[in-house]
């Protein structure tokens, strides 16, 4: 055998592995010897008839195109069968009987999917394997977004939500929700070819290759992809070329079911300077806003960061953070972080007049708003729709119970009234009222109602 020949069928090789998938090939195809090639007829030994019938019935197409493309359109072939294992004499030699038959479309040969080169093989995902769907808080303001990202990772291949255009302002969780959608893919098959590219990056290859003349080898490589996510796809306004170059690569994965995930700061409809054709593909899926974090998110968050960085902030601190910082994710993170810096620095603990110093320098924090008895029990009695007078009642009724509770526990936070003289407010007993407050505290970790209740009054009483 030549070395071209050895080439060649190595060449062959790779293109049939890359179409029809590792599993497969070492179980049909690696088995495969080629025994002689005399510059138009290859023979192949394979081990019994069994594999011969395999190759004539279902995989002739692939390895007739393999062939065709390594070794040249006239190649024919022949294959070589002991019909008894280990006897040479049971030895019987097949001449391919589809060989002289066309191809059944003259183009398939065009869409044989050629293999990634083995230097790139590897090639970096560039996933921070940090920003997984663990480490990401779910709330009201972005389950549906989160539902949806979900649903492409676990279900990659689908054309439910295919493309999947997430848009928001800056630092609400965007390419974090992103990565996570390509992590969660590699973990459940590590051979899937995902890449993540800020559309900068994707600008600057663009610009190389252009340099290079070599534009087709720069699509052709992102072809290959089984998931590409695109971040800050904002990036690719008035930039012509670059989103020329673009279209065939969303047209092509779209047409073979592989994902597509961009990001950006604005819907669709929004971006400037980018062609309609372009623009009406990216709504060819699901468009989805990703909404700034609402007052639970921003308590979660800050509640998961501080366990993160073994704070232990206190409730206090995080509604008072949650309170005053309203915008983005990024933001939360910024103060956590700062309130590390500053505690360590100054060796001091975490408490809510450290954490207005931190966000004194990211927002201007107004003036405490004064809260008193009465307010409490205005704003607790509407929350539970109960008549205020109820509250100073000898009901047992439970939401009027509860109500109650929450304003001892309120005014024994928010007020400096003592236990005594919320008791007498309330016509209650100063054991009564550490038996509210207590009952409160014990009852928060457990109960998703109460603290919801807990929340909204609060919110309400701090506006």
């Amino acid at each position: 055998m030549t070395e071209d020949f050895r080439n060649n069928w190595t060449r062959c090789l790779e293109l049939i592995k890359s179409n029809v998938g590792p599993e497969r090939f070492n179980t049909w195809f690696a088995c495969a010897k080629p025994l002689a090639f005399d510059g138009e007829r290859i023979t192949l030994q394979l081990p019994s008839m069994f594999y011969y019938q395999k190759y004539e019935d279902d995989f002739f197409d692939i390895l007739s195109l393999a062939l065709k493309k390594t070794f040249g359109y006239k190649i024919k072939l022949n294959y070589e069968v002991r019909v008894v294992k280990n006897d040479k004499k049971s030895t019987v030699k097949i001449e391919s009987p589809q060989q002289s038959s066309p191809l059944k479309s003259k183009l398939a040969s065009s869409y044989l999917r050629e293999p990634i080169e083995k230097q790139e093989v590897d090639f970096d995902p560039q996933l921070n394997f940090e920003l997984n769907f663990e480490n990401y808080c779910v709330g009201e303001s972005n389950k549906l977004p989160v539902t949806i990202a979900e649903y492409i990772a676990d279900n990659p291949g689908k054309q439910e939500f295919n493309p999947f255009f997430l848009y928001g302002s800056v630092g609400v969780g965007k390419t974090h929700l992103m990565q996570a959608i390509g992590i969660r893919i590699k973990e459940k098959n590590p051979n899937a070819r995902v890449l993540f590219i800020p559309m900068k990056q994707f600008q600057t290859l663009y610009a190389n290759a252009t340099m290079k003349k070599d534009i087709p080898s720069f699509i052709n490589w992102f072809q290959h992809m089984d998931v590409i996510l695109f971040d800050d796809l904002q990036e690719l306004s008035n930039k012509t070329g670059t989103a020329e170059a673009l279209f065939p690569i969303f047209n092509h994965l779209q047409l073979n079911r592989k994902n597509i995930i961009f990001t950006c700061d604005r819907p669709p409809m929004e971006l400037d300077g980018i062609s309609d054709r372009l623009i009406d593909r990216f709504k060819w899926g699901v468009v989805e806003s990703l909404q700034k974090p609402d007052f639970e998110l921003r308590k979660k968050v800050l509640s998961f960061k501080s366990r993160k960085n073994g704070l232990g902030l206190s409730d206090d601190v995080i509604t008072a953070i949650a309170m005053n910082i309203n915008g983005s994710i990024r933001e939360l993170e910024n103060i956590v972080n700062g309130l590390l810096t500053r505690s360590i620095v100054k060796n001091v603990p975490i408490s809510v007049e450290l954490a207005h110093e931190v966000m004194s320098h990211v927002v201007k924090i107004p003036e405490k708003k004064s809260i008193n008895f009465d307010m409490i029990v205005e704003t607790t009695a509407e929350y539970f729709n109960i008549n205020a007078d109820a509250i100073f009642s000898q009901s047992r009724i439970r939401d009027i119970a509860d109500a109650r509770q929450l304003i001892m526990y309120l005014c024994h936070k928010h007020t400096q009234l003592s236990s005594p003289s919320i008791g007498s407010k309330l016509n209650r007993s100063h054991a009564t009222v550490l038996h509210g407050i207590s009952s409160i505290k014990d009852r928060l970790p457990f109960s998703k109602e109460l603290s919801s209740a807990l929340s909204s009054i609060e919110s309400e009483l701090l506006k």
